[in-house]
């Protein structure tokens, strides 16, 4: 048994009887205008939980909060949900929302309370044409299933793979796709509201709708961003934590320990702070944070939020297990600095895991994000030790062996920016959101603090004062200071880029 729906565009009247009807209000465009007056026509379109076979949603749920159900309901317990908004991210149909009582997520569930009592779906009785049809798709007798074998039909982002059930009749394609349609300065019948508009306007075109007649967005309702500066912190801090600690087991490994104890002591200590910081971070993101513990106790073990928390776990107990070694013993053994390594790096890349079941979100699914996460946490790391290093006065070889360290990784990862801004792109929703970096309302922090404050400045010092021998040791923490505040800058750019396409 797996319920469907359809809805039949040639029936609807665009009364939104169904919107009033349904409890689970999602939030979506209500109009799409096409043509040049006087032929102008107004096209409507019901978007709602595609209930998906493949339901995205679901993989990345942290607390199995959302569940496939045997009838193929995707159905939401709000008991379970943390309020993490990563199921937001990951739908790429812009079905969740919050639910501001509740302060968890929620969704249209198919009137699952109705069907289990043989009644169906509240906004299929309230629709006055009939347009919304519903029933099980695996039974060939019922209406839905002769209507999505013999009439032409059309879903939306297949190219998603999540085998949507939410089938549409005579629907005008640019309803489907958000990126077919214009964006405009201003609505007829509203104003936009500045503080959701921030990244759009007209120095980001789609390409479709410039010509006259191409589809214009007429109205629609904000499309605030999920995740915004305490997202791009915890990035940052991340890459600090696991950076510290891998640059430290790479210079302990060629013998660079000594009496100033910077490796053995001060690293883990900053270490523990930052991978404290990151999980706060993260649980002040929730929207239920006194909930935060069901990752670990209510887990959905196919969710990389899960494992990103066992993962943070285990390096900060390694971390402690580092500082008591360094403190007590004044070295650290072998195995633990291997083991530490590794975790550092799974700290700092499982991001890129947890972003890419954000299908939601094109910009996050690019394959150099686990090596930009890496290059981000051997950039951060050797920028925290030469702060560190200047501060305890460490050797001149060690300071000169870590800026030659930073200046290989921000050239690694300047490569890696602009390569990826200026190659071609997998989708008209890639292209929009780098548009936003490259020449969007974003440039402008982008080119000059992100590029060029963190990156060109620092390797043209680097190239200047920083690869000679000896203590350079004010120009190094200088060097190291603009690096980490153009990692922030260019964090959270990325985190706003990657949202400022409207899913529907």
């Amino acid at each position: 048994m797996r319920y469907g729906f359809v809805i039949d565009q040639n029936r609807c009247i665009g009364c939104h009887a169904c919107t009033v009807a349904c409890k689970e209000e999602h939030n979506v465009p209500i109009g799409v205008e096409k043509g040049e007056f006087p032929d102008t026509k107004r096209y409507f379109s019901v978007l709602r939980c595609n209930h998906c076979d493949d339901a995205p949603c679901i993989e990345i749920c942290p607390t199995v909060a959302l569940f496939r159900r045997s009838d193929g309901i995707v159905d939401f317990d709000n008991s379970r949900c943390i309020g993490c908004k990563s199921c937001m991210q990951a739908c790429p149909y812009d079905a969740l929302y919050i639910d501001p009582d509740t302060q968890t997520a929620a969704k249209c569930n198919f009137c699952a309370h109705r069907v289990e009592v043989g009644l169906e779906p509240a906004c299929v009785i309230v629709c006055p044409e009939q347009a919304i049809i519903a029933g099980d798709l695996d039974d060939p007798e019922s209406r839905i299933s002769r209507t999505v074998a013999t009439q032409k039909t059309s879903v939306r982002k297949a190219e998603k793979g999540t085998k949507p059930k939410l089938f549409y009749l005579g629907v005008d394609g640019d309803l489907l796709e958000p990126a077919m349609l214009e964006p405009q300065s201003s609505y007829l019948w509203a104003d936009k509201n500045p503080a959701a508009e921030t990244l759009s306007g007209p120095a980001v075109e789609t390409g479709h709708g410039a010509a006259l007649g191409g589809a214009r967005e007429v109205y629609d309702v904000p499309h605030p961003a999920l995740w915004g500066g305490k997202i791009a912190s915890y990035l940052w801090t991340k890459s600090i934590a696991a950076g510290v600690l891998l640059l430290a087991a790479f210079l302990l490994n060629l013998g660079y320990g000594g009496a100033s104890r910077l490796l053995e002591v001060a690293s883990p200590l900053v270490a523990l702070a930052f991978t404290g910081l990151t999980t706060l971070l993260l649980i002040l993101d929730l929207k239920r944070p006194e909930r935060f513990f069901y990752i670990l106790f209510k887990p959905n073990l196919k969710s990389w939020l899960v494992w990103g928390g066992y993962i943070l776990f285990a390096y900060g107990l390694l971390s402690a297990l580092w500082l008591f070694f360094g403190i007590t013993q004044g070295r650290v053994p072998d195995l633990l600095l291997g083991l530490t390594a590794l975790l550092a790096i799974a700290s700092a890349c499982y991001s890129a895991f947890l972003f890419a079941q954000a299908k939601g979100r094109d910009l996050w699914q690019s394959p150099l994000f686990f090596w930009r996460l890496l290059a981000q946490a051997v950039t951060a790391g050797s920028a925290t030790l030469l702060i560190l290093g200047a501060v305890a006065h460490a050797s001149p070889a060690l300071i000169s062996l870590l800026s030659k360290v930073l200046y290989v990784s921000l050239v690694f990862d300047l490569a890696m920016t602009l390569g990826e801004i200026s190659l071609g792109h997998a989708s008209e929703n890639v292209r929009r959101a780098i548009a936003h970096l490259k020449e969007g309302p974003l440039s402008g922090r982008f080119w000059w603090l992100a590029v060029g404050l963190g990156n060109l400045v620092p390797i043209l010092l680097l190239m200047w004062v920083g690869l000679q021998d000896g203590a350079a040791y004010f120009t190094s923490a200088l060097v190291a200071f603009l690096v980490l505040i153009g990692l922030w800058v260019f964090e959270d750019l990325w985190i706003k880029a990657g949202q400022s396409v409207p899913l529907s």
